[in-house]
Protein backbone atom coordinates (compact mmCIF):
# COMPACT_ATOMS: atom_id res chain seq x y z
CA UNK A 1 0.00 0.00 0.00
CA UNK A 2 1.24 3.60 -1.19
CA UNK A 3 -0.23 6.68 1.19
CA UNK A 4 -1.30 9.11 -1.79
CA UNK A 5 1.08 12.49 -1.15
CA UNK A 6 -1.70 15.37 -1.53
CA UNK A 7 -5.24 15.19 -0.64
CA UNK A 8 -5.58 18.79 -2.04
CA UNK A 9 -5.17 17.19 -5.60
CA UNK A 10 -6.68 13.80 -4.80
CA UNK A 11 -8.25 13.47 -1.64
CA UNK A 12 -11.87 14.03 -3.20
CA UNK A 13 -13.90 11.20 -5.33
CA UNK A 14 -17.26 10.58 -5.82
CA UNK A 15 -18.02 8.32 -2.94
CA UNK A 16 -18.97 4.78 -4.04
CA UNK A 17 -15.37 3.11 -5.00
CA UNK A 18 -14.61 -0.61 -4.29
CA UNK A 19 -11.70 -0.20 -2.83
CA UNK A 20 -12.08 -1.12 0.30
CA UNK A 21 -14.37 -4.02 -0.47
CA UNK A 22 -17.73 -3.04 -0.14
CA UNK A 23 -20.03 -5.01 -2.18
CA UNK A 24 -21.70 -3.95 -5.51
CA UNK A 25 -25.26 -4.38 -5.85
CA UNK A 26 -26.76 -6.53 -8.11
CA UNK A 27 -25.22 -9.23 -10.18
CA UNK A 28 -21.19 -9.20 -11.88
CA UNK A 29 -21.80 -11.37 -14.66
CA UNK A 30 -20.35 -14.73 -14.65
CA UNK A 31 -17.63 -15.87 -17.97
CA UNK A 32 -18.49 -19.28 -17.53
CA UNK A 33 -18.05 -19.98 -13.82
CA UNK A 34 -17.85 -17.85 -10.20
CA UNK A 35 -14.77 -17.87 -9.85
CA UNK A 36 -14.07 -15.97 -13.23
CA UNK A 37 -16.53 -13.18 -11.71
CA UNK A 38 -14.92 -13.24 -8.72
CA UNK A 39 -11.83 -12.27 -10.73
CA UNK A 40 -13.24 -9.30 -11.71
CA UNK A 41 -14.82 -8.12 -9.11
CA UNK A 42 -11.21 -7.86 -7.54
CA UNK A 43 -9.75 -6.40 -10.68
CA UNK A 44 -12.01 -3.61 -10.26
CA UNK A 45 -10.64 -3.08 -6.94
CA UNK A 46 -7.28 -2.53 -8.15
CA UNK A 47 -5.64 0.59 -9.80
CA UNK A 48 -6.89 1.16 -13.14
CA UNK A 49 -5.00 -1.33 -15.47
CA UNK A 50 -4.93 -0.70 -19.45
CA UNK A 51 -4.43 -3.55 -22.24
CA UNK A 52 -4.69 -4.22 -25.85
CA UNK A 53 -7.45 -6.55 -27.22
CA UNK A 54 -6.79 -7.53 -30.53
CA UNK A 55 -8.98 -8.85 -32.81
CA UNK A 56 -7.63 -8.72 -36.46
CA UNK A 57 -8.04 -9.06 -39.01
CA UNK A 58 -12.19 -8.87 -38.49
CA UNK A 59 -11.54 -5.43 -36.23
CA UNK A 60 -9.20 -3.07 -35.10
CA UNK A 61 -9.35 -4.15 -31.43
CA UNK A 62 -10.40 -1.75 -28.51
CA UNK A 63 -8.57 -0.93 -25.27
CA UNK A 64 -9.69 -2.42 -22.24
CA UNK A 65 -9.91 -0.26 -18.74
CA UNK A 66 -10.27 -1.93 -15.59
CA UNK A 67 -10.17 -0.63 -12.19
CA UNK A 68 -9.91 2.52 -10.18
CA UNK A 69 -8.37 5.66 -11.23
CA UNK A 70 -5.55 6.51 -8.61
CA UNK A 71 -2.48 9.24 -9.14
CA UNK A 72 -0.49 6.85 -11.17
CA UNK A 73 -3.05 6.23 -14.01
CA UNK A 74 -2.59 9.36 -16.02
CA UNK A 75 0.78 8.24 -15.87
CA UNK A 76 -0.11 4.36 -16.47
CA UNK A 77 -1.72 5.30 -19.98
CA UNK A 78 0.93 7.49 -21.07
CA UNK A 79 3.08 4.44 -20.99
CA UNK A 80 0.49 2.22 -22.34
CA UNK A 81 0.02 4.67 -25.38
CA UNK A 82 3.57 4.68 -26.17
CA UNK A 83 3.97 3.54 -29.85
CA UNK A 84 0.84 2.93 -30.29
CA UNK A 85 -2.16 4.45 -32.76
CA UNK A 86 -4.73 4.87 -30.30
CA UNK A 87 -6.59 7.62 -32.24
CA UNK A 88 -10.06 6.95 -32.62
CA UNK A 89 -9.83 3.76 -30.35
CA UNK A 90 -12.67 2.53 -28.50
CA UNK A 91 -12.26 2.19 -24.12
CA UNK A 92 -14.46 -0.48 -22.88
CA UNK A 93 -14.70 0.61 -18.83
CA UNK A 94 -14.99 -1.25 -15.92
CA UNK A 95 -14.04 0.96 -13.16
CA UNK A 96 -15.58 1.55 -9.74
CA UNK A 97 -14.37 5.38 -10.04
CA UNK A 98 -11.62 6.96 -8.11
CA UNK A 99 -9.87 10.24 -7.75
CA UNK A 100 -11.86 13.49 -9.24
CA UNK A 101 -8.82 15.23 -10.52
CA UNK A 102 -6.61 12.27 -11.93
CA UNK A 103 -9.87 10.86 -13.91
CA UNK A 104 -10.57 14.58 -15.42
CA UNK A 105 -6.70 14.28 -16.41
CA UNK A 106 -7.09 11.25 -18.13
CA UNK A 107 -10.71 12.05 -19.66
CA UNK A 108 -9.21 14.87 -21.06
CA UNK A 109 -6.20 13.07 -22.24
CA UNK A 110 -9.02 10.35 -23.93
CA UNK A 111 -10.88 13.44 -25.60
CA UNK A 112 -7.72 14.66 -27.15
CA UNK A 113 -7.01 11.61 -28.73
CA UNK A 114 -10.77 11.10 -30.18
CA UNK A 115 -11.32 8.05 -28.25
CA UNK A 116 -14.43 6.20 -28.27
CA UNK A 117 -15.90 4.81 -25.07
CA UNK A 118 -18.23 1.96 -23.74
CA UNK A 119 -18.74 -0.15 -20.92
CA UNK A 120 -18.39 -3.83 -20.14
CA UNK A 121 -15.57 -6.70 -19.45
CA UNK A 122 -13.54 -7.66 -22.22
CA UNK A 123 -13.17 -11.53 -23.26
CA UNK A 124 -9.78 -12.10 -24.95
CA UNK A 125 -11.24 -15.27 -26.27
CA UNK A 126 -8.87 -18.10 -26.96
CA UNK A 127 -7.57 -20.53 -29.93
CA UNK A 128 -10.87 -20.81 -31.42
CA UNK A 129 -13.20 -17.99 -29.78
CA UNK A 130 -13.06 -14.28 -31.00
CA UNK A 131 -12.51 -11.52 -28.24
CA UNK A 132 -16.11 -10.18 -27.27
CA UNK A 133 -17.00 -7.64 -24.87
CA UNK A 134 -19.92 -8.76 -21.90
CA UNK A 135 -22.39 -5.92 -21.44
CA UNK A 136 -22.80 -6.91 -17.51
CA UNK A 137 -19.97 -4.62 -16.36
CA UNK A 138 -19.96 -1.35 -13.90
CA UNK A 139 -18.87 2.04 -14.68
CA UNK A 140 -19.37 4.29 -11.12
CA UNK A 141 -18.32 7.39 -9.73
CA UNK A 142 -15.57 9.43 -11.53
CA UNK A 143 -15.95 6.16 -14.29
CA UNK A 144 -18.72 7.99 -15.16
CA UNK A 145 -17.24 11.42 -16.39
CA UNK A 146 -14.48 9.24 -18.03
CA UNK A 147 -17.15 7.90 -20.22
CA UNK A 148 -18.50 10.94 -20.86
CA UNK A 149 -14.87 11.65 -22.69
CA UNK A 150 -16.03 9.48 -25.29
CA UNK A 151 -15.93 11.55 -28.47
CA UNK A 152 -18.63 8.75 -29.02
CA UNK A 153 -20.29 6.85 -26.23
CA UNK A 154 -22.53 3.45 -26.34
CA UNK A 155 -24.02 2.31 -22.81
CA UNK A 156 -25.57 -1.43 -23.04
CA UNK A 157 -28.78 -2.03 -21.73
CA UNK A 158 -27.29 -4.82 -19.28
CA UNK A 159 -24.43 -2.56 -17.97
CA UNK A 160 -24.92 -0.39 -14.71
CA UNK A 161 -24.12 3.35 -14.69
CA UNK A 162 -24.01 4.81 -11.14
CA UNK A 163 -22.98 8.12 -9.44
CA UNK A 164 -22.80 9.77 -6.13
CA UNK A 165 -21.60 12.97 -4.56
CA UNK A 166 -17.84 14.04 -4.41
CA UNK A 167 -16.26 13.36 -0.67
CA UNK A 168 -13.49 13.32 1.26
CA UNK A 169 -11.89 9.51 0.73
CA UNK A 170 -10.94 9.73 4.24
CA UNK A 171 -14.40 10.45 6.16
CA UNK A 172 -16.88 8.83 3.66
CA UNK A 173 -17.28 5.92 6.11
CA UNK A 174 -19.15 8.07 8.52
CA UNK A 175 -19.44 11.43 7.01
CA UNK A 176 -22.11 12.15 9.59
CA UNK A 177 -20.50 11.96 12.06
CA UNK A 178 -17.24 13.18 10.70
CA UNK A 179 -15.25 17.14 11.46
CA UNK A 180 -14.40 19.32 8.46
CA UNK A 181 -12.91 22.74 8.58
CA UNK A 182 -13.21 25.67 6.23
CA UNK A 183 -10.42 24.38 4.11
CA UNK A 184 -12.38 21.17 3.59
CA UNK A 185 -15.45 22.89 2.07
CA UNK A 186 -12.85 25.16 -0.19
CA UNK A 187 -11.44 22.21 -1.64
CA UNK A 188 -14.17 20.33 -2.54
CA UNK A 189 -16.06 23.58 -4.10
CA UNK A 190 -12.90 24.00 -6.11
CA UNK A 191 -13.04 20.74 -7.15
CA UNK A 192 -16.56 20.78 -7.90
CA UNK A 193 -16.32 23.45 -10.25
CA UNK A 194 -12.95 21.85 -12.02
CA UNK A 195 -15.82 18.58 -12.80
CA UNK A 196 -18.52 21.47 -13.63
CA UNK A 197 -16.19 23.14 -16.43
CA UNK A 198 -14.73 19.56 -17.56
CA UNK A 199 -18.51 18.34 -17.52
CA UNK A 200 -19.80 21.14 -20.29
CA UNK A 201 -16.28 20.65 -22.35
CA UNK A 202 -17.09 16.98 -22.46
CA UNK A 203 -20.27 17.94 -24.13
CA UNK A 204 -22.15 16.88 -20.35
CA UNK A 205 -25.31 18.25 -19.31
CA UNK A 206 -25.53 19.72 -16.41
CA UNK A 207 -28.30 17.12 -15.47
CA UNK A 208 -25.13 14.78 -14.95
CA UNK A 209 -23.66 17.00 -12.02
CA UNK A 210 -27.26 17.47 -10.47
CA UNK A 211 -27.68 13.66 -10.31
CA UNK A 212 -24.45 12.96 -8.84
CA UNK A 213 -24.25 15.86 -6.32
CA UNK A 214 -27.83 15.23 -5.00
CA UNK A 215 -26.53 11.62 -3.64
CA UNK A 216 -25.19 11.69 -0.19
CA UNK A 217 -22.48 9.31 0.72
CA UNK A 218 -24.85 7.69 3.44
CA UNK A 219 -27.16 6.69 0.67
CA UNK A 220 -26.40 3.94 -1.91
CA UNK A 221 -24.75 4.85 -5.20
CA UNK A 222 -27.95 5.92 -8.19
CA UNK A 223 -27.59 3.97 -11.35
CA UNK A 224 -28.89 6.02 -14.39
CA UNK A 225 -32.12 4.43 -15.96
CA UNK A 226 -32.37 4.76 -20.07
CA UNK A 227 -33.94 8.09 -20.13
CA UNK A 228 -31.16 9.79 -17.39
CA UNK A 229 -28.59 8.23 -19.98
CA UNK A 230 -29.56 10.43 -22.86
CA UNK A 231 -30.89 13.47 -20.52
CA UNK A 232 -27.21 13.97 -19.63
CA UNK A 233 -26.22 13.37 -22.34
CA UNK A 234 -23.75 10.46 -21.46
CA UNK A 235 -25.07 8.42 -24.50
CA UNK A 236 -24.71 9.34 -27.92
CA UNK A 237 -25.81 6.41 -29.82
CA UNK A 238 -27.93 3.38 -29.50
CA UNK A 239 -25.91 1.33 -31.85
CA UNK A 240 -22.67 -0.82 -30.68
CA UNK A 241 -21.51 -0.75 -34.12
CA UNK A 242 -20.54 3.04 -33.74
CA UNK A 243 -18.04 2.39 -30.65
CA UNK A 244 -17.47 -1.49 -31.88
CA UNK A 245 -17.53 -2.35 -35.68
CA UNK A 246 -17.43 -5.98 -36.04
CA UNK A 247 -17.37 -7.18 -32.36
CA UNK A 248 -19.74 -9.61 -30.91
CA UNK A 249 -21.26 -7.68 -27.64
CA UNK A 250 -22.37 -11.45 -25.50
CA UNK A 251 -25.31 -11.80 -23.78
CA UNK A 252 -24.82 -11.19 -19.87
CA UNK A 253 -24.37 -15.39 -18.68
CA UNK A 254 -27.26 -14.96 -16.02
CA UNK A 255 -30.28 -12.17 -15.41
CA UNK A 256 -29.63 -9.43 -12.83
CA UNK A 257 -30.25 -10.07 -9.57
CA UNK A 258 -31.05 -6.60 -8.35
CA UNK A 259 -33.74 -4.20 -10.33
CA UNK A 260 -32.65 -1.34 -12.02
CA UNK A 261 -33.26 2.10 -9.83
CA UNK A 262 -35.90 4.92 -10.13
CA UNK A 263 -35.43 7.80 -11.55
CA UNK A 264 -34.14 9.60 -9.42
CA UNK A 265 -36.11 12.94 -10.65
CA UNK A 266 -38.70 10.74 -11.58
CA UNK A 267 -39.41 8.96 -7.82
CA UNK A 268 -37.70 9.44 -4.15
CA UNK A 269 -36.60 5.99 -2.86
CA UNK A 270 -39.63 4.23 -0.14
CA UNK A 271 -38.86 5.86 2.82
CA UNK A 272 -37.62 3.79 5.66
CA UNK A 273 -35.41 1.37 3.22
CA UNK A 274 -31.99 1.04 4.77
CA UNK A 275 -29.39 2.47 2.29
CA UNK A 276 -26.33 0.33 0.99
CA UNK A 277 -22.84 0.88 2.95
CA UNK A 278 -20.49 2.53 0.88
CA UNK A 279 -16.83 3.90 1.54
CA UNK A 280 -13.87 4.91 -0.25
CA UNK A 281 -10.18 5.12 -0.14
CA UNK A 282 -8.58 7.72 -2.00
CA UNK A 283 -5.79 7.61 1.23
CA UNK A 284 -4.41 4.27 0.07
CA UNK A 285 -3.73 2.57 -3.32
CA UNK A 286 -4.00 -0.90 -3.20
CA UNK A 287 -0.79 -3.08 -4.39
CA UNK A 288 -2.40 -6.63 -3.90
CA UNK A 289 -5.85 -8.51 -4.58
CA UNK A 290 -7.10 -7.28 -1.19
CA UNK A 291 -8.07 -4.03 -0.12
CA UNK A 292 -7.40 -2.33 3.46
CA UNK A 293 -9.25 0.57 5.08
CA UNK A 294 -8.76 4.01 4.42
CA UNK A 295 -6.07 5.64 6.35
CA UNK A 296 -6.21 9.72 6.54
CA UNK A 297 -4.05 11.26 3.81
CA UNK A 298 -1.36 14.28 5.52
CA UNK A 299 -1.92 18.04 3.96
Amino acid sequence: MRLLNSLNLRGWLLVGTAVCGVALAGAVATFGSSARAGAALEERKLPMKFSWVACEPNCRGWISAVGIITADTPKDFEEFSRGRQLGGATVVLDSSGGSVNDAITLGRRFRNLGLLTTVGVSLRGGKSARPAVTPEAYCESMCVFLLLAGKKRYVPEAAHVRVHQIWMGDRANDAKAASYSAQDLMIVERDIGRLAKYTFDMGGAGDLLSLALSVPPWEQLHELDAGELKLTNLVTTDLVADVLPHVDISAPAMAELAPRTQARFAAEPEQGQPAKSTKTAEALVPTGSAAAPATAAQK
